[in-house]
């Protein structure tokens, strides 16, 4: 069966080899925007079709998410996962050189703060609170999993290409996320789908033009966290 995703990401082909790591814009807070992946970088498979992986579709594992073309590839992988080891083991060698960020607390499953950090095992973990730190110390096997499945390949913005900022997502009909550098971009995405798609795609985050037309879902925070706000004078 032929998607509307796999034309799309035929599509980010080409997008991807449209942009470099000279034209890269600088986070908010100075942080260089990680990279998105060019040529070279191994392509993400799906492990039941074996057709190019959709990032915003996945089943969370123990080891991680498990990414896949379609919608109708996950009851398949979740009914027999012993089936699709080596598909797995490929998609995940293709995924270690790929950015990501963390968007979700171990703990709590909320958003992360960034200013909100430890480090642990050589690196850098989120959360959503100060609160929360204290409980993953206690018992950082109890979250291993959790943490695991807390990121996103989707690394910049679609409207300005700046880093992402874990708080200011749209979640689509389909339950997928999509993020931006600030809540202000979702406007100009549902507005202009068509125009961001491909940004999105050439992350590997493919949807359908029509899907980021629909009207963004409402999800009030649990927390009351400080809000997203960039430098005097940034414009969109």
């Amino acid at each position: 069966m032929y998607h509307v995703n796999h034309v799309i990401a035929w599509i980010a082909v080409f997008a991807v080899g449209m942009i470099t790591s000279a034209g890269l814009a600088q986070h908010q807070h100075g942080d260089e925007a990680p990279s998105i992946p060019g040529e070279g970088v191994p392509p993400v498979m799906c492990p039941v079709m074996g057709e190019p992986a959709n990032l915003a579709l996945s089943v969370a594992t123990e080891d991680g998410p498990v990414f896949f073309c379609c919608k109708d590839c996950m009851p398949k992988f979740k009914a027999e996962p012993q089936k699709y080891t080596e598909g797995v083991a490929e998609q995940r060698r293709a995924l270690a050189g790929r950015p990501k960020i963390q968007v979700t607390c171990p703990v709590s499953g909320e958003p992360v703060d960034t200013k909100v950090a430890i480090d642990h095992e050589g690196a850098k973990v989120h959360f959503c609170c100060k609160d929360c730190i204290d409980k993953f110390k206690a018992a950082p096997d109890k979250y291993k999993v959790a943490l695991a499945n807390g990121f996103t390949y989707q690394t910049r913005c679609p409207v300005t290409d700046e880093t992402i900022d874990p708080k200011a997502f749209t979640t689509l009909a389909n339950g997928a996320k999509v993020y931006f550098c600030c809540k202000g971009c979702e406007k100009k995405l549902f507005a202009d789908a068509a125009k961001y798609a491909p940004k999105l795609a050439a992350q590997g985050v493919n949807f359908d033009p029509k899907a980021l037309s629909q009207a963004p879902s409402k999800e009030p925070p649990a927390h009351d966290h400080e809000g997203h706000d960039h430098k005097p004078g940034h414009d969109h």
